[in-house]
């Protein structure tokens, strides 16, 4: 941190009021305080950041003239100080470095160029892409991890596995985005599971930590796919964290693109790939293809994760009222562009009954 931060004069620092009230933002400002930088804290981030909460922090940012933003927690203080910075390029004559500090291990926002931000009074998820999103520098500590509680640890966790497939199966991958995928999905499989169980065990803690930051490296270059595209639905439509949306609908479209259970995908040849790179004993296309959908089924049941939307609390009512608005939010999804095989609604709405009801023939 001290390499990184140790010019600043003054730091615009993005948290949520979680973090700010229960004294963790100490971390960083503590540290401003021991080399004599200004700072301002802007707490007003809550999950799923929306439109209204970048303006204001915009604003903030522009009162303060810093040099310096630094975000500090989870996915959504990352991807509002990324919005945040992004936008305020085009308002604020001095661009601010930024700085981004991770509290979860999954989102991998930390080196991305992406964003997600909600319209509330449209209901709807926006994912913003660019390389301006991506920050200036990021700094890993699993010390900052160890305390998250098990549900989010599984949620987010879920969430980095979600990036490393999606990645490995779009049609934007490539060596290097396949090298780093591999890698981060075998961390995945191997610590996951004990970095739940075990919270204080901080070298699972850390191969997680760093397997979340794999897989932003590898869907920043080479894309998400369909599974993205339904989360970002769901979870603006039925008020589902981002990672667990993930984790529910992810064996169902990993089960759907592979095409196992009517005609084999050219899908499926890769889920046999990484079947081959967790070391699953399988022969055949579609029995390896099998293999990876039924391990990562297995370890989200492991996580204690809903298998089903309607096992989340998912009011059936409310699902079938919104399922043509996730239907045509999922469709127009950016991240659809590099799924790896085209999707009908009709399609993307019969995925969506299969994850409230959770039948799945796997």
């Amino acid at each position: 941190m001290e390499e990184v931060l140790s010019g600043t004069k003054k730091a615009f620092i993005v948290t949520d009021k979680f973090m700010h009230e229960s004294g963790k933002v100490s971390y960083v400002s503590d540290f401003f305080d021991k080399i004599g930088a200004e700072y301002v804290i802007f707490s007003d981030v809550s999950p799923d950041p929306d439109v209204d909460t970048v303006a204001e922090g915009i604003k903030r940012l522009a009162a303060f003239d810093a040099d310096t933003i630094v975000a500090f927690g989870g996915g959504s203080a990352i991807d509002a100080a990324k919005s945040i910075s992004h936008i305020s390029g085009g308002v604020i004559d001095n661009k601010a470095v930024f700085v981004v500090i991770p509290t979860t291990s999954g989102t991998g926002s930390e080196v991305s160029r992406y964003a997600v931000i909600t319209d509330r009074e449209k209901n709807m998820k926006y994912p913003l892409a660019d390389d301006s999103l991506l920050p200036d520098f990021a700094i890993l500590d699993a010390a900052l991890v160890e305390s998250v509680p098990p549900s989010v640890t599984a949620d987010t966790g879920v969430d980095a596995l979600t990036h490393v497939i999606e990645a490995f199966l779009s049609t934007g991958a490539n060596d290097f985005s396949d090298a780093m995928a591999e890698k981060a999905m075998r961390l995945i499989f191997r610590n996951l599971f004990t970095a739940y169980s075990e919270p204080r065990n901080i070298a699972a803690r850390q191969a997680v930590h760093n397997a979340a930051t794999m897989a932003g490296v590898a869907f920043s270059n080479a894309g998400l796919g369909a599974n993205h595209s339904l989360a970002h639905a769901a979870g603006a439509k039925l008020h589902l964290p981002h990672g667990r949306a993930n984790a529910i609908l992810l064996p169902y479209v990993m089960s759907f693109t592979a095409g196992c259970h009517t005609s084999l995908t050219p899908a499926a040849a890769r889920y046999a790939q990484m079947a081959a790179v967790l070391n699953l004993d399988s022969n055949g296309v579609r029995q390896s293809a099998l293999a990876a959908i039924r391990a990562t089924r297995a370890l989200i049941r492991k996580l204690n994760i809903p298998a089903s939307f309607q096992e989340a609390g998912v009011d059936k009512k409310t699902f079938e009222r919104e399922l043509d608005a996730m239907t045509e939010a999922a469709m127009a999804d950016g991240c659809m562009e590099t799924t790896p095989v085209p999707f009908r609604p009709d399609e993307i709405r019969s995925i969506f009954r299969t994850a409230y009801s959770g039948k799945l023939a796997v």
